[in-house]
């Protein structure tokens, strides 16, 4: 799985949920991760299925898309300059402002499920939420969660 400091987007300025995803999509498809198509499919599928989950720090949101738009496995992590309204996964019309968004682009659905379910448990613990959304180098950003996860790194890539 790709993750590395260009997958990492420090200050990004967004009015809204769209916007913050169309700018961390394309960052995925400027790199080849990711076909075009992904970029409205993850688009479409927010607004249909909503991931914003309000945290004791700072907010979150995981927005993903189904596999055949991933061209290679890849996670980026979005640091908003101000937080943005996501809707809440499961409510229909309640938002949560989000600092970080975790995109997940998996081409297997076990990897995903395996990943959601780690980054799950780092959403718990306000203390690290925290740490990302204020940490200055995308290279301690990096290493945090690749720890976190508990991911190893092959020739640049995590498997």
């Amino acid at each position: 799985m790709h993750f590395d400091e260009t997958l990492i987007l420090k200050d990004i300025e967004a009015l809204s949920s769209e916007e913050a995803i169309r700018v961390m999509a394309g960052n995925l498809f400027e790199k080849g991760l990711v076909k075009e198509s992904y970029i409205d499919a993850i688009v479409a599928r927010e607004k249909n299925f909503a991931t914003g989950l309000p945290t004791k720090g700072y907010s979150v949101a995981i927005p993903h898309t189904d596999k055949e738009h991933v061209n290679e496995k890849a996670i980026s992590v979005g640091i908003m300059k101000e937080p943005v309204d996501f809707v809440i996964m499961g409510e229909e019309g309640e938002t949560t402002p989000v600092k970080l968004v975790f995109m997940l682009a998996m081409n297997e659905s076990h990897s995903q499920l395996e990943l959601l379910q780690r980054l799950m448990q780092i959403f718990q613990d306000d203390s690290i939420l925290n740490q990302i959304a204020h940490e200055e180098s995308r290279t301690k950003v990096k290493d945090l969660l690749l720890n976190l996860l508990q991911v190893e790194l092959k020739g640049g890539e995590l498997n």
